[in-house]
């Protein structure tokens, strides 16, 4: 029997990189997956490329209607969710001294109250044992310059995982988080000129200890080992996808100054 059989999961984000990579592990073990995005045109390409069991729902995390709208189909198609993967986000680069109001409304709108009411909206269509698992980033515990912003909505996500753990205890709602180190998807570079990006690709695996970046479809064996009862008994981990980089610790690469 497959790991996922006859599971409904919503995965935000899910029309590319991380998302779009665990879409299609979830579906293979089994499940059956809504995908959100932000780009129609992205995300009916994620579907195509799914091939079965998916639905693609256009919308805008940090926007509440759109999460409502996602789960009113969700619950008139589906009438439950088993697993919901919080994984939209996006980055941005300010030195302090440089933060704008709107980039700090932007990012946050995103990664943390989109996170929090991903999550929230989720829970009266979610029956008692299902799972949540979150997307942080290796950022949260590393002092990256120009990536302040970011790294602290991922420490704001860790955060959550703990204190949701115990609050949805009753209900057996386990809650984990996923922290992925360097992870060739589109998002890296995306702020940088595709020559700062390609420079800052290349500077990555000297600073990993298993010597490269990691893949998208990695990140996502272990969403699907988190989602499964293979990890029944894991609650409120941070559970990192980073080569190693997060434990030994060494220098990071540095973000291009220029953009």
């Amino acid at each position: 029997m497959k790991r996922l059989e006859g599971k409904i999961a919503v995965i935000t984000g899910g029309n590319s990189g991380i998302g779009l990579a665990t879409a299609e592990q979830f579906v293979a073990e089994g499940a059956y997956v809504y995908i959100t995005g932000r780009r129609q045109q992205e995300l009916d390409a994620a579907v195509k490329q799914i091939g079965r069991n998916v639905t693609g729902v256009q919308g805008d995390v940090a926007n509440l209607a759109d999460l409502d709208r996602l789960y009113a189909q969700v619950r008139k198609e589906k009438g439950r969710v088993d697993i919901v993967f919080a994984n939209a986000g996006l980055g941005t680069r300010a030195m302090i001294g440089e933060i704008t109001e709107e980039q700090f409304d932007f990012i946050f709108g995103i990664n943390v109250r989109g996170l929090v009411f991903t999550v929230q909206k989720a829970l009266p269509l979610m029956p008692d044992g299902g799972a949540i698992l979150l997307n942080a980033s290796l950022a949260s515990i590393s002092g990256l310059p120009a990536a302040g912003l970011y790294s602290a909505t991922k420490a704001a996500v860790r955060s959550f995982a703990r204190t949701w753990t115990v609050e949805l205890s009753p209900r057996r709602i386990r809650v984990n988080v996923i922290s992925p180190g360097w992870t060739d998807t589109p998002i890296v570079g995306r702020t940088m000129t595709p020559e700062q990006a390609q420079q800052f690709k290349a500077a990555i695996p000297a600073t990993v200890p298993l010597g490269r970046i990691g893949r998208p479809e990695e990140v996502a064996k272990v969403a699907v080992f988190l989602a499964s009862e293979e990890s029944s008994y894991v609650a409120g981990v941070e559970l990192f996808v980073d080569g190693g980089l997060g434990q030994i610790g060494p220098e990071l690469p540095k973000f291009p100054t220029q953009s």
